[in-house]
């Protein structure tokens, strides 16, 4: 079950964090990876990894911001089966205390990026007679989180495209879901901690961990396995859909 076997993904943001534990599960699962990162070092990690065990993987300079860049590259990858919308950026503030700079940034990547990637991506899917698509959305799209005004804001829309790609494709045998968890353990998880709350670290992971009713924050493979169901042939009847994963976070914080 689950398996990707002869099918071409593109995972951007793919080189680290959630994007990563995506890779590398697709590639054991058979898939050829292309992992789009601003960088190819920033890939490397991941890169190594895939081909360690034997995974078929492939790395991409491109800024998805940058629509001309985003083009080239798809064109230069051809025709896709799965794609993952996973490459975002974060933001701390509130309405007042985001400065347009900061809003055109998180709009350019977590937005207009997401935009540039499905614009890309469909042709290249017709070439494959449909595929599947996994836009990243969060928590932050359903309800209320304090001092995330832009990133909120961001992933609402995220989440609206996922339905009108969803409607617009579905003759054309593609199909769009999106994925919203909350806190994920990740290197930048850590790098946020420690950059705000010096000296209080193991505090604020704590304090972190609890806001998920389960207890802990997600782990990135609990991320990366939910994908891979939603993009296999089992779950072949499901479009249009968003999947929170949060440890009740949602539904239980009352």
């Amino acid at each position: 079950m689950f398996s990707l076997q002869n099918k071409k993904a593109v995972v951007t943001g793919g080189g680290s964090g959630i994007g990563k534990a995506i890779s590398v599960l697709f590639a054991k699962q058979g898939a050829e990876v292309h992992i789009i990162e601003l960088t190819e070092e920033s890939a490397k990690s991941a890169v190594d990894e895939i081909k360690a065990n034997g995974g078929k993987v492939f790395s991409h300079a491109c800024n998805v911001a940058n629509q001309e860049e985003v083009l080239l590259t798809f064109e230069k990858i051809g025709n896709i089966h799965i794609l993952i919308n996973n490459a975002g950026i974060a933001h701390v503030g509130k309405v007042d205390t985001t400065p347009a700079s900061d809003f055109d940034r998180v709009m350019d990547v977590n937005v207009k990026g997401v935009y540039n990637c499905l614009f890309a991506a469909i042709p290249q899917f017709r070439l494959s007679n449909g595929g599947v698509i996994i836009n990243m959305a969060s928590i932050a799209a359903w309800v209320g989180i304090p001092d995330r005004f832009a990133y909120s804001t961001a992933k609402g829309a995220v989440m609206a495209m996922t339905l009108s790609v969803a409607k617009d494709y579905i003759k054309e045998n593609i199909r769009c879901n999106s994925i919203s968890p909350a806190r994920v353990h990740t290197p930048f998880v850590d790098g946020f901690i420690s950059k705000n709350y010096a000296g209080k670290e193991a505090e604020m992971f704590e304090k972190l961990s609890q806001s998920q009713p389960i207890g802990r924050m997600g782990k990135p493979d609990e991320i990366a396995a939910l994908a891979l169901y939603l993009c296999s042939e089992e779950a072949g009847f499901i479009t249009g859909s968003d999947y929170p994963i949060d440890g009740g976070f949602i539904k239980l914080n009352n």
